[in-house]
C-alpha cells in the first residue's frame, strides 16, 4: 500500500490529536506537521499536545508513528554567517528534535539554509557543523533530520545533489542524517524529472544514495524546468504533470516511504482529501480544482 499524506495543521486545544483527526478526513495514512507555527519560536509545552489521545486514535485506525513526519520552522537558518544567528539555531532545531521525539515521529524535515554572504563553500561547512551539534545535543535520540532538496532561490543551499552529498559527508553521525526529496524543488533546480525521472533517480542515487531519502514531497510546479522559483501547484495542474509524480509515488525505487503533499489551496480550501483519491485511483481529474472550490 501506497503511503500518502499531506501536511496538516497542528493548533487549538486538540494539537496533534487534531492533526490526526484532520489527516483521517483526508484518508491518508502518513501526515507532515510542524510542532508550532513555522514562523517564530512561540511553542506550547509537550503536555498540551495531546500526544496519548493523538496515539490511541492512530493505533484504531491503523495509522503508524514511523508515517509522522515533523518539518523544522523555516526561521532555523544553519548558514548564518553570524555566529550568535547560527548559535539560535543550533539551540531551536535541537528543542525541536527534542520536540519531535517526544510525538514519537521519527523524522525532522529541515531546509539546509541560506548562504547569506554568498560563500556556499562556507555554508554547506557551517550547516553540517550545526547538524553535528544538534546530533550531539539529542545523542539518546533516534530523530533523523532529513535535509530537504531545494529549489535555489536567492541562496538556498541544498539546490544540487552534489551540495546535499558534501553536506552529508561532513556528518559524523551518518544514521541521524538523510534527505526529504521535493519534486516541485528538484524540477525548478533543473532536473528533468518530466523528462525522465528514473534518470534523475539514477543520479541522486550516485551522488547521495536512494536509500538516504527518508520521504518525499509530491508537489507539481508553476514554474518551468530550472525556474528557480519554488511555486507550488496542484497536482497536475502544474508543469510536472499528473503521470509522472503519481509514477513517483508509485514508484518502486520508493517504496515504504512516506510521501507528503503540499499543494496549495483552492480559495481557501484544503485540496487534500481529493488528491489522495486521484492518486489512488491514478487517475487525473481536470476538474479537481472546481470540485474542491465548490466543496
Amino acid at each position: 500500500m501506497v503511503k500518502i499524506g499531506s501536511h496538516v495543521s497542528m493548533s487549538g486545544t486538540e494539537m496533534f490529536l487534531g492533526s490526526v483527526k484532520e489527516a483521517l478526513s483526508y484518508n491518508a495514512n502518513c501526515l507532515m506537521i510542524y510542532t508550532g507555527a513555522p514562523q517564530n519560536t512561540i511553542r506550547k509545552s509537550i503536555d498540551a499536545l495531546r500526544i496519548k489521545e493523538a496515539e490511541e486514535l492512530m493505533k484504531e485506525h491503523n495509522l503508524l508513528l514511523e508515517n509522522v513526519v515533523v518539518h523544522a520552522p523555516y526561521i532555523i537558518n544553519l548558514a548564518n554567517p553570524d555566529q550568535e544567528k547560527r548559535d539560535f539555531a543550533v539551540s531551536f532545531l535541537t528543542k525541536e528534535v527534542e520536540r519531535t521525539d517526544k510525538i514519537g515521529a521519527g523524522q525532522i524535515v529541515l531546509h539546509p539554509g541560506s548562504a547569506v554572504g554568498l560563500d556556499r563553500v562556507q555554508a554547506i561547512k557551517w550547516i553540517a557543523e550545526g547538524v553535528n551539534r544538534v546530533i550531539n545535543n539529542t545523542k539518546e535520540s533516534k530523530v533523523k533530520i532529513a535535509l530537504e532538496t531545494m529549489a535555489g532561490k536567492g541562496n538556498e543551499v541544498g539546490r544540487t545533489f552534489e551540495e546535499i552529498a558534501e553536506i552529508i559527508s561532513l556528518i559524523d553521525d551518518k544514521t541521524r542524517v538523510s534527505v526529504c526529496f521535493d519534486t516541485c524543488h528538484v524540477h525548478d533546480a533543473g532536473y528533468d524529472l518530466k523528462g525522465n525521472f528514473n534518470q534523475v533517480f539514477d543520479e541522486f542515487d550516485k551522488i547521495v544514495g536512494l536509500d538516504k531519502i527518508s520521504v518525499v514531497h509530491v508537489n507539481d510546479s508553476k514554474n518551468v524546468m530550472g525556474a528557480r522559483k519554488d511555486r507550488h501547484e496542484n497536482l497536475g495542474f502544474g508543469e510536472i504533470g499528473f503521470d509522472v509524480l503519481t509514477d513517483i509515488i508509485y514508484s518502486e525505487r520508493l517504496v515504504n516511504i512516506p510521501k507528503i503533499l503540499e499543494t496549495p489551496y483552492v480559495l481557501k480550501k484544503p485540496p487534500y482529501k481529493f488528491e489522495i483519491e486521484m492518486i489512488k485511483e491514478r487517475k487525473f481529474d481536470k476538474d479537481l480544482q472546481d470540485k474542491i472550490a465548490n466543496s
